[in-house]
């Protein structure tokens, strides 16, 4: 069965639905869909204009079942996702965690129809928080418009990063130190490639796979340049196309994911350049337990020893990726 199907279901028996959904995500859905969707019993579905806030846009995916349990993960509400793509999530219980996300979901709820109504969405106050939490924790973004409690990503990833002793590893679909400004421009996006390059002139291994629709121009310039830093090492990873034939916008690695020595973990929704932890809604979990992150760090091995990543060639021209085309 499904994903809308699963919803139908729920609708049908009684479950009240609640679907945000970001509104340039509305030109990449089909009309069935969207039709589908909205026939759902029981379900309410909103449409937020994010860039009205931040300029950026809602790029968490995750759901959240009674206010007991979630799920957050790299998997958009696609077919592709679930079937031909490489995607990694969590599903989460712990309490603290959860209610968070709620309110997350509730601040961008509510956003949604002050937005509607052309009326201001007031920023949540903010309170102080551990710079180094313990155990397991939620981060997000954009800082302006987490709720109270919640802790800055863009914040907390390179205090991570300096935190390593002796490796990080790295998976996203897209690196880049660069942002996206007016009329094209590429703003430089310091914080994190700052982080990597200072762990590995420290003398941390720093690991990093990205997938092969990163090797456009400018991007592939900036992974090259990291993969010559002493102490870097990067790959990127081909997923051949499908037995049953081209698929557009599909056989990728889209997971975003992380791991710090072994005993730490960072599975979220970003990709790692200027736009995602700076002004669009994410969400990430960083897990301090070594049993998750050997579990974490267990799919990143079997990736980055596979046939399918490949080192970074330095001197070699890469032809520009086309994702949504059979033939170059």
């Amino acid at each position: 069965m499904g994903f809308l199907a699963r919803l139908r279901a729920a609708g049908e028996r009684g479950v009240k639905i609640r679907f945000l959904m970001e509104e340039k995500g509305v030109g990449l859905s089909t009309p069935e869909t969207l039709t589908a969707l909205k026939a759902i019993p029981n379900l309410e579905l909103r449409v937020i204009p994010f860039h009205r806030l931040t300029g950026g846009i809602v790029h968490a995916k995750y759901l959240l079942v009674d206010g007991k349990e979630a799920f957050v993960g790299s998997q958009n509400f696609d077919w592709r996702a679930l079937e031909q793509i490489q995607e990694t999530g969590l599903r989460i219980s712990d309490p603290q965690t959860v209610q968070q996300i709620q309110a997350i979901f509730d601040q961008d709820w509510q956003a949604q129809a002050l937005l509607a109504e052309s009326k201001p969405v007031p920023k949540p106050a903010r309170q102080a928080v551990a710079s180094a939490p313990q155990g397991n924790y939620l981060v997000a973004s954009p800082r302006d418009y987490n709720p109270s409690g919640v802790i800055d990503s863009q914040v907390a990833l390179p205090q991570l990063l300096a935190s390593a002793k002796s490796r990080i590893r790295v998976q996203v679909m897209d690196y880049a130190p660069l942002a996206w400004g007016e009329k094209g421009s590429r703003p430089f996006y310091a914080p994190i490639d700052n982080a990597l390059r200072s762990a590995a002139a420290r003398g941390v291994q720093v690991e990093l796979m990205v997938a092969n629709w990163n090797l456009k121009k400018p991007e592939v310039f900036w992974l090259k340049s990291l993969s010559l830093v002493p102490n870097a090492q990067l790959k990127v990873v081909t997923i051949p196309p499908a037995s049953r034939g081209f698929i557009p916008f599909a056989r990728v690695v889209h997971s975003k994911l992380m791991t710090i020595d072994g005993t730490t973990a960072w599975v979220g929704t970003s990709n790692w350049s200027g736009g995602y932890f700076d002004n669009s809604r994410n969400l990430e979990l960083v897990l301090n337990n070594a049993s998750m992150a050997a579990r974490v760090d267990a799919l990143y091995s079997q990736l980055w020893n596979s046939r399918y990543a490949a080192p970074i060639k330095v001197d070699f021209d890469y032809p520009v990726p086309h994702p949504g085309r059979e033939f170059e």
